[in-house]
């Protein structure tokens, strides 16, 4: 039925007055009245069938080519610290990846809202959006200061991105229903495959060519093989001919049941970012081969594919907050036994892949924070919920990356310490450590009755 969709109210407008619902989800013909006839229309199934599952193959490859570039970004950051123009004065390059991936989720609200006044214009964003896109990569080759690629592979990156991914998010909700966890899964899976591939791509290039030919080959790339996918990620639901506006409901704004995950959530974020940044860099100071550190960050990506899956597919069976406690209490583990004790390459792969399998997850479980929070508020608009959420996660994304540079400059028990936690890098990873192990509190809160 159409009140099994978690996040319906997304698309209320899209269906003409008088629709049989259970028509519109079963897919089956159904008579809609005009002027002069009656006209039939056929809407593909929702959970299965070629439709839904071509749409989901092209949301899996945006979301590769959208976010796999800086999810990659640490092979960047490594580069951009030990090359002229920029090792100079390096201050704030990790920033450039943070701003790339925080400023897309912080969007996320924003554009739900405009989406829900003006839907008809979610379509034509996205093609706008991979314009950008291409447009920033491109001026990022011409940057001669960080300042220049904050500017352009950071900020104008982002608003490109999130252009083309929002959209994603609100068809995908009415192309799966009962298996809207999974789907979700599956889909954001996509930026860990990509980020299995692209650092090994961006790094044979950097290290044949120069940082300006490797971006705008991407660029190209991004434009070619982009571009046709695009076709199949479109609506499953019509848009009315009139379309009815409703005031958005931000009343769960107010409530425990979003707050308690929303903390975690931000908290889990800000040093969620800091191995994707980092690993290169610390596989390199550990006399580790650039190839090397290369291995570690596909190594995270691989671990997130499997992360997304795993977590996406328990939300549609349990407990949200047991899920989010799964996730953490394992990244913790693996931050604080295998990153800490890491000073050999053999250890530095186990950590990786065990940070991306299980840390990798968590962004996963929106839909159902979401689908809590409808339970306790049915006014509640279901994808300003996922938007606030997005954007906690860009509180922490952007803020981790001066956080992450402060507290690499403190050279932390660097000499004092034994095993990865002397060598600097330590309040790097106590810090995220314990961010990590934070994210799991919501289920604490949940067995004492706070949700």
């Amino acid at each position: 039925m159409e009140s099994d969709i978690a996040l319906n109210d997304l698309c209320e407008d899209r269906v003409s007055e008088g629709s049989d619902n259970s028509d519109i989800n079963l897919g089956r013909r159904f008579p809609r009245p005009s002027d002069a006839n009656r006209r039939e229309f056929t809407l593909p199934q929702a959970d299965r069938g070629k439709d839904a599952w071509l749409f989901l193959a092209g949301c899996f490859m945006v979301e590769a080519l959208i976010w796999g570039f800086p999810f990659s970004f640490g092979v960047f950051q490594e580069y951009y610290s030990t090359h002229e123009p920029f090792s100079s004065k390096p201050s704030g390059i990790a920033v450039i990846g943070t701003s790339s991936t925080g400023i897309m989720y912080l969007s996320c609200p924003i554009l739900f809202a405009v989406f829900k006044r003006w839907p008809h214009i979610r379509r034509s964003c996205t093609i706008v959006g991979l314009t950008i896109n291409a447009v920033a990569i491109i001026a990022a080759s011409f940057a001669t200061q960080v300042s220049h690629l904050i500017l352009t592979q950071g900020i104008l990156y982002a608003i490109g991105g999130v252009l083309v991914y929002c959209p994603t998010i609100v068809f995908l909700d009415e192309w799966f229903v009962r298996r809207k966890g999974l789907a979700f899964g599956l889909m954001w899976a996509g930026t860990g495959v990509s980020g299995v591939v692209l650092p090994f791509v961006m790094s044979g290039l950097l290290s044949r060519f120069s940082f300006e030919t490797t971006l705008r080959a991407y660029a190209v790339a991004l434009v070619m093989l982009a571009l046709p996918l695009l076709y199949f990620v479109r609506p499953r639901l019509p848009l009315a001919q009139t379309s009815l506006q409703r005031r958005l409901d931000l009343g769960f704004l107010r409530t425990s049941v979003f707050w308690i995950p929303q903390s975690c959530n931000i908290v889990q974020g800000l040093g969620y970012f800091i191995p994707n940044i980092y690993l290169p860099t610390y596989a390199k100071s550990q006399g580790m081969t650039g190839t090397e550190g290369t291995l570690m960050l596909a190594l995270v990506n691989m671990g997130v594919v499997f992360g997304a899956i795993w977590a996406g597919a328990l939300t549609d069976r349990m407990h949200v907050s047991s899920v989010m406690a799964i996730s953490s209490i394992g990244a913790a583990l693996a931050v604080f036994v295998f990153w800490g004790l890491a000073v050999s390459l053999p250890m530095l792969c186990i950590f990786s892949l065990l940070y991306g399998l299980t840390a990798g997850g968590f962004s996963a479980v929106y839909t159902g924070i979401v689908q809590s929070v409808k339970r306790k508020d049915t006014a509640a608009d279901s994808g300003m919920i996922f938007g606030f959420l997005a954007a906690g996660r860009g509180i922490g994304a952007v803020a981790s990356g001066p956080l992450s540079e402060a507290l690499l400059h403190l050279h932390s028990w660097k000499g004092e310490a034994r095993f990865g936690y002397g060598t600097g890098y330590g309040g790097l990873m106590v810090f995220t450590g314990i961010t990590a192990a934070a994210g799991g509190t919501s289920w604490i809160a949940r067995r004492i009755g706070w949700t």
